[in-house]
């Protein structure tokens, strides 16, 4: 069924049954080789096909899958038998994704996905916040599942938003933005895409979907969360420049300007300062050639006030 999701957790669903499915064929391939009776074991075949495939953003997969209809979604508030609840509430208490699937509306199972954090996850979180800039981790995943994921990223829990649609995102951006706040949105997924058009600037993962991609007003190359940081640091280098290009032109033309008007400037002399200012222009401009990013294990940059930005789905 999560062959045809776009969805993180669906391609780790799929991935994962199809490598139980090429180990239980390669196992049913060694008790046939070392079968001493000489009695060969059927396999139980590749997995069904499955049919009628439908996906809802923010909620899940859907399709037939024999004469069967089969769901795999958010558990929701779906009343659930005890050992489904026993299971679901092991997978939030090991900060788990846990996953319901229906069976003719039925539900028959749960399924647990770890969510590990990225190692330069942290890195990446506590750059921004040396850059002055506010996280906000705002996900589809339960309460518990966000809270533990944001603990290990040194996210306060103020700022966890849980258990949002991708309709709650886009809201949650629209708040931030009426607060009077810079926001950016930093995602990867199709849950992603109206934040990421609604926020102030849409930062999308190279890695991530191409609806993703096509909201985003930024793609990052490199898939590596450290870029983030990287991304805003020359974004703050390029405009320090152009400041700085920008006050030494206005400062030149209103000094030789006048000068020129008066006579007090020979009209060679001010065409050679012209030339000079030009190239200094260009040549402040060329620096930003040599900037590079920082190196994955090595964090610059002192702490200071949060400054008013940022929130990261």
């Amino acid at each position: 069924m999560e062959r045809g999701s776009e969805h993180p957790l669906g391609k780790a669903i799929a991935g994962y049954a199809e490598q139980v499915e090429s180990d239980g064929e390669r196992a049913e391939s060694d008790e046939e080789q070392a079968g001493s009776d000489g009695e060969q074991v059927e396999p139980d075949g590749p997995l069904p096909r499955m049919t009628e495939f439908t996906a809802s953003v923010g909620a899940g997969v859907a399709g037939r899958v024999g004469e069967r209809h089969v769901e795999v979604c958010a558990p929701g508030d779906t009343r659930l038998s005890e050992p489904l609840s026993a299971a679901l509430a092991a997978a939030e208490a090991a900060a788990q994704t846990p996953v319901l699937v229906r069976v003719d509306g039925r539900p028959e199972a749960v399924i647990a996905v770890g969510d590990t954090v990225r190692p330069e996850a942290f890195r990446a979180v506590d750059r921004l916040r040396r850059l002055g800039l506010r996280v906000v981790l705002a996900t589809g995943d339960r309460e518990a599942t966000a809270l533990a994921v944001a603990a290990e990223l040194g996210v306060p829990e103020t700022d966890v938003h849980a258990r949002c649609t991708p309709e709650d995102k886009a809201l949650l951006v629209k708040e931030l933005k009426a607060e009077g706040l810079r926001v950016a949105v930093v995602g990867d997924g199709v849950n992603d895409t109206v934040a990421l058009a609604g926020a102030d600037l849409g930062i999308a993962m190279g890695g991530g979907t191409d609806a993703a991609i096509g909201a985003a007003d930024v793609t990052l190359v490199r898939e590596d969360v450290l870029a983030v940081a990287d991304a805003v640091r020359l974004a703050r280098r390029t405009m320090g420049t152009v400041r700085a290009n920008l006050l030494w032109a206005f400062g030149y033309n209103l000094v030789t300007v006048p000068l020129a008007m008066t006579g007090w400037l020979n009209p060679m002399v001010a065409a050679a300062a012209m030339s000079v200012s030009s190239l200094l222009v260009v040549t402040n401009s060329l620096r930003l050639h040599a900037w590079q990013p920082t190196a994955s294990h090595v964090v610059r940059g002192g702490r200071g006030a949060a400054r008013p930005l940022g929130a990261a789905a």
